[in-house]
């Protein structure tokens, strides 16, 4: 924990699967409360039963909330104030990227409904967030905000589409813009980058997408969400307190920017 004065509170945004229920699990495991939402009810009540049975009812706030409804990012974090408090650790783990059955709408053939619809998600509800529990942290002096990119914004593109590459991209510029907006207050902003996981998103684990990836890590192995919470989980402690502006690659080797 970060503190031994105040339980601090996490949000994991897309926290009811994948790398933000594994980073949701870390970070109760360390002590903290957790605040997650997704877009699917059916997954979050699945996580929030999930979590609370773990780590205590007490300990989880689960919401269902489309990241693309401004009005929906409001109330959530509104309810959770009431409840508890405000955040002190936001972690922006929610997006989409479109496919169809042959994989990922080649670029020429994008349209501006998709453009946007992935930009309103992954991006400006990303920032929406960040415009929600930057100010109570200024006023605590105390913050750490990780944004979830991707390989795909990192370098050329194997699998995305150009929609969900270029957002994840704009995250950098993003963090790079709170860094500035927060200075004066011991409060950080980084990135975690990750390569390919074993998540839904992902597809099955032995599919011909996830075997051309392979082959492509060094090291051997298609990454977990746990790979990715780990990292998070770091970001977020006081030991990495001095960590701020930074992107952390967890891509077993395929993208090396050394």
């Amino acid at each position: 924990m970060t503190s031994a004065s105040r339980q601090k509170l996490a949000v994991v945004t897309g926290g009811s699967s994948g790398i933000g229920l594994a980073t949701a699990a870390s970070l109760l495991a360390h002590g903290y409360k957790v605040a997650i939402f997704g877009q699917r009810r059916d997954h979050v009540a699945a996580a929030e039963q999930m979590l609370s049975a773990r780590f205590g009812a007490e300990n989880v706030f689960a919401r269902t909330v489309n990241l693309a409804k401004p009005i929906q990012i409001q109330r959530f974090f509104h309810a959770l104030e009431r409840k508890w408090t405000t955040a002190d650790i936001l972690i922006s783990n929610a997006g989409i990227s479109p496919k169809g059955e042959n994989g990922a709408t080649p670029f020429l053939q994008i349209t501006t409904n998709e453009w946007h619809s992935v930009l309103a998600v992954n991006l400006t509800g990303a920032m929406r967030c960040c415009q929600a529990v930057l100010p109570h942290m200024i006023d605590r002096d105390f913050g750490r905000i990780v944004f979830i990119s991707s390989i795909a914004g990192r370098t050329i593109p194997q699998i995305s589409g150009a929609a969900y590459a270029a957002s994840k991209s704009a995250l950098a510029g993003l963090a790079r813009s709170l860094v500035a907006a927060s200075a004066g207050h011991r409060i950080t902003i980084n990135l975690v980058a990750p390569g390919r996981i074993t998540t839904q998103m992902a597809g099955a684990p032995d599919g011909e997408t996830n075997r051309a990836a392979l082959a492509r890590i060094p090291l051997g192995r298609i990454g977990t969400p746990e790979d990715v919470a780990a990292a998070i989980c770091f970001l977020v402690s006081e030991e990495a307190g001095f960590i701020n502006g930074a992107v952390l690659d967890v891509n077993g080797g395929e993208f090396a920017p050394l």
